[in-house]
């Protein structure tokens, strides 16, 4: 069983963030919430798991200071397109100072359940959501406003792990991968990781899997990937965005979490944004697409996986196992959630302006913070939704 101290998590993001050298700062909220992230922490529990927890009501955005005249927008969900929002909201409220955006990063789950509004307490309420899971029909049902899904970004979901002095890239066939995952393939020497990395020193020791504690749009993707490619995954999991997990796991909230935790454990393996996982300077895994290539995570391969992408008429959809040598196989679009009617006028346009310029001029962003730009016919899709909201009472 293994204790996790704050302090040794919190100097390991201290040592991420000097290795990545980036020329811009996360919003004093998510910087907070690696904070809290870091410092509030539970014991192994009977299972052998570690876990590591937050509060999802612990990780606020600071007060927000509206100029005379202004508006405020609150959202919150996912932590996986967090960097880019911050940086986009960031931005944007520099071209126009009327215009602030608090957004908490919780996670998919806990954006859903605030958007939705059911039994929401007056500070969790929020003008938009946020989830990689985008929303289920019955959930949107749900929403007395109405609810309108936007894809806003898109990003590869990597494979970081933790071995040190292997002598080269690990790579992981699918087999592998999902084995590591079901809980049955236990050591890394295992014979099926072994093949197909010859000349690799992978060590006789225990695969310890670091995964999501809440409920996660990155659970959801990965394990839409999983539910594609492998049917004892299918038959006793599926797709969700909250797992119970087999095999020696530990378990985080937060992408950020995740990354922290492989940071810290030798011989550990997890699942975690791309961007993250770039951060916090991690060992990715090549893992084998459809077309039986490896192929590392990055904005070409995640890009050549998105743009395979079609979308219905309520823009949910999910590339589970795109096909082509140079298609890296776990990404997703992201969506940013929407009321159809809103109450308050000036709330409803400031959301359609800024979400149009994000939609455009911010997408130069997205690439150079490990996310994909969305394909021309994603974005202009997205554009036409906004097109759909509505300044009229209505109960949300």
């Amino acid at each position: 069983m293994q204790q996790w101290h704050p302090q040794t998590i919190r100097v390991a993001l201290r040592k991420a963030r000097r290795r990545e050298s980036l020329g811009w700062m996360l919003d004093i909220a998510l910087a907070a919430a690696l904070v809290l992230l870091c410092a509030v922490l539970t014991r192994c529990n009977a299972g052998g798991s570690s876990n590591v927890s937050l509060a999802a009501a612990a990780v606020k955005a600071p007060k927000a200071n509206i100029p005379p005249g202004g508006v405020l927008l609150q959202g919150a969900g996912a932590t996986f397109p967090a960097v880019l929002y911050q940086k986009w909201f960031s931005a944007y409220q520099q071209q126009h100072p009327e215009t602030v955006v608090a957004y908490e990063a919780v996670g998919s789950g806990e954006g859903i359940r605030r958007f939705v509004g059911h039994a929401v307490s007056q500070d969790d309420r929020v003008d938009f959501g946020a989830s990689d899971a985008a929303m289920q029909d019955e959930q949107m049902a749900s929403v007395k406003a109405g609810a309108i899904l936007v894809p806003a970004t898109a990003g590869a979901v990597a494979l970081a792990y933790n071995l040190p002095d292997i002598g080269g890239e690990l790579k992981l066939s699918r087999q592998a991968y999902a084995g590591i995952f079901l809980g049955q393939i236990r050591s890394w020497n295992d014979p099926i990781i072994a093949r197909a990395n010859p000349g690799l020193k992978l060590p006789k020791l225990t695969i310890t899997t670091a995964v999501r504690q809440d409920g996660s749009g990155t659970t959801f993707a990965f394990t839409k990937h999983l539910d594609a490619i492998n049917e004892a995954w299918r038959s006793r999991f599926g797709p969700a965005t909250l797992i119970n997990w087999p095999g020696n796991a530990m378990r985080a909230r937060g992408n950020e979490g995740v990354a922290a935790l492989i940071q810290q454990s030798v011989g550990s393996i997890g699942y975690v944004g791309y961007e993250f996982a770039r951060r916090a300077g991690l060992r990715m895994a090549l893992i084998e697409n459809r077309d039986g290539r490896f192929v590392a995570p990055n904005e070409q391969s995640g890009a050549a996986g998105i743009a395979q992408v079609e979308l219905p008429e309520n823009l949910r959809a999910y590339v589970a196992d795109p096909s082509g040598q140079d298609a890296y196989p776990i990404v997703t679009l992201t969506w940013v959630l929407l009321y159809r009617n809103y109450d308050d006028p000036h709330k409803a346009q400031a959301l359609q302006q800024i979400l149009r310029w994000c939609l455009t001029d911010g997408q130069r962003y997205a690439s150079t913070l490990g996310y994909i730009p969305l394909p021309a016919k994603v974005a202009d899709r997205s554009l036409a939704a906004l097109n759909a909201l509505q300044a009229q009472p209505a109960g949300k």
